[in-house]
């Protein structure tokens, strides 16, 4: 099997300073790295991930392999991975198949080569290392344990798949610990995607439109950065109850058929796919810039933008201008791929410190476990409160604890007023 597959091992140099920073920043994932050093709670397992490969996740990396584990680790996205901090975590002894700007091909050809190595537990963002070892890899689910999922996206493929009895195997949903979506999800992409939108375009948000396609915890957080630098918020949806949260949060809240007249900036982040389709694009203001957040290039429908256009060129890195027949233009960033992680640097190491500190304790959860059903689990309590007391901590913020007076009034129901 090959060892790894990296773009240039010469930027290995760079790659070490980049993860070196970021764990700098990562205090939570530091403390659980100690242990795994001592303790080796995995010990002998290999893990196979699909995930973005940034310095943040080499952070995860190093604290796994302190842990006594074998790891082969390939890209989450086609155009996320930073190749210096490929070729450093190559060097390290990571199996890593990832490089920036891979074919669709290319992209399924490294999550084959992860699988190779017989994982027995997975780390997926997105599902589809998950969903190609039921597919067309079904040989290497007998040696799967279990697994763990990072993103709103893949745990609505995993639900689906547990839902019909396609799931094989036991899935811990990451994204829906409480230390992971109300933080990286809401500040980690609200910051990063805005960060992303403005290496692309170096627009000014101030006065603008702002039209965001989704009121969940990443559309949330997107909000509220881009209504911090003076953006006037517009919020489509389906859902009622969180049409009607925007509503509550003083924002504008439309059908995307009609904010699509009136919208300046368009960002996707819904995990559905074809949000923004070619009778949005056809009421597009000249000039319109459209972006999406959401984890696959799925959101905006590439084929019908294609289809009004007459010609495309790049205008700068991640930036495509698009021009329609009836001489509109629309610009296009990072390819209609993640844009927090393809035209940035995605989420910064202070939020994932919490989300890759869950992805550690449930993997280690796992290899403690006795068999568990194939279903779709949540991160257990006490893995969620200790990453938020040891976030507390590393931040310097101390809490008030309950009494036992405070504790007995809360474990009974006879007192009432007195």
């Amino acid at each position: 099997m090959e060892e790894f597959q990296v773009k240039d091992k010469t930027l290995a140099p760079q790659g070490h300073l980049q993860i070196e920073w970021a764990a700098a920043h990562m205090p939570v994932l530091n403390q659980i790295k100690n242990r795994f050093s001592k303790e080796k709670p995995l010990k002998g397992l290999t893990l196979g991930a699909c995930l973005h490969v940034t310095k943040e996740t080499a952070v995860l990396a190093e604290a796994f392999l302190a842990s006594g584990v074998k790891i082969a680790l390939c890209g989450s996205n086609p155009l996320s991975t930073q190749d210096d901090v490929a070729a450093a975590l190559a060097e390290k002894g990571v199996h890593v198949f990832a490089w920036r700007g891979q074919t669709t091909e290319e992209y399924y050809s490294c999550i084959e080569k992860v699988l190779d190595y017989k994982p027995q537990i997975t780390l997926d963002d997105g599902a589809d290392l998950v969903g190609t070892l039921h597919g067309k890899r079904k040989e290497g689910l007998q040696h799967v344990k279990g697994g763990t999922e990072e993103t709103t996206t893949g745990v609505i493929r995993l639900r689906a798949m547990e839902k019909d009895g396609s799931l094989k195997y036991p899935i811990i949903a990451v994204n829906d610990a409480y230390t992971k979506y109300l933080f990286d999800n809401r500040y980690g992409t609200g910051q990063s995607t805005i960060d992303g939108i403005l290496r692309a375009t170096s627009v000014l948000l101030a006065g603008k439109n702002f039209v965001v396609c989704g009121y969940g915890w990443c559309s949330r957080g997107i909000a509220m950065r881009a209504r911090g630098m003076g953006a006037n918020i517009i919020v489509t949806e389906v859902q009622p109850t969180r049409a009607l949260e925007a509503a509550m949060d003083g924002l504008r809240v439309m059908p995307i058929a009609e904010a699509a007249a009136v919208g300046d900036i368009f960002v996707t982040a819904t995990g559905d796919i074809n949000v923004i389709r070619k009778e949005h694009m056809q009421k597009m203001k000249d000039g319109a810039i459209i972006a999406n957040s959401g984890h696959f290039n799925v959101e905006i429908s590439l084929k019908d933008l294609e289809a009004l256009s007459v010609a495309a060129r790049t205008i700068r890195p991640n930036l495509v201008e698009y021009k329609l027949k009836d001489g509109r233009k629309l610009y296009l960033l990072a390819e209609g791929r993640l844009v927090n992680l393809s035209a940035a640097e995605g989420h910064p190491s202070e939020v994932m410190d919490m989300s890759f500190a869950n992805q550690a304790l449930s993997a280690e959860y796992i290899a403690k476990s006795v068999k568990m059903p194939p279903k779709v689990y949540t991160v257990p309590k006490d893995i969620d409160e200790t990453v938020a007391e040891l976030k507390l901590k590393a931040m310097g913020v101390k809490i008030d604890e309950l009494t036992p007076e405070q504790k007995k009034y809360l474990a009974t129901w006879e007192m009432g007023t007195t």
